[in-house]
């Protein structure tokens, strides 16, 4: 699934959204302040092999997937 990563470059948090094109990638608005200035980031969390290596499911922090 393409899951990414973005930062609102108006408020400064970031988020995460499941993008399936770049129409709808064109669409998105901050979850936090609906600003649509958001820019793609690298993301710290992968997969490898279709199974997540932390075991986790939310890059090892054992915190709730995505930010706030």
């Amino acid at each position: 699934m393409p899951i990414y990563e973005y930062e609102c470059t108006k408020c400064g948090k970031k988020m995460e959204a499941l993008v399936f094109s770049k129409a709808d990638e064109n669409k998105l608005k901050c979850f936090h302040c609906g600003s649509g200035e958001l820019k793609r980031i690298v993301s710290m969390c992968f997969s490898f092999g279709g199974r997540d290596i932390s075991n986790s499911g939310s890059c090892g922090s054992g915190g709730k997937v995505g930010f706030s």
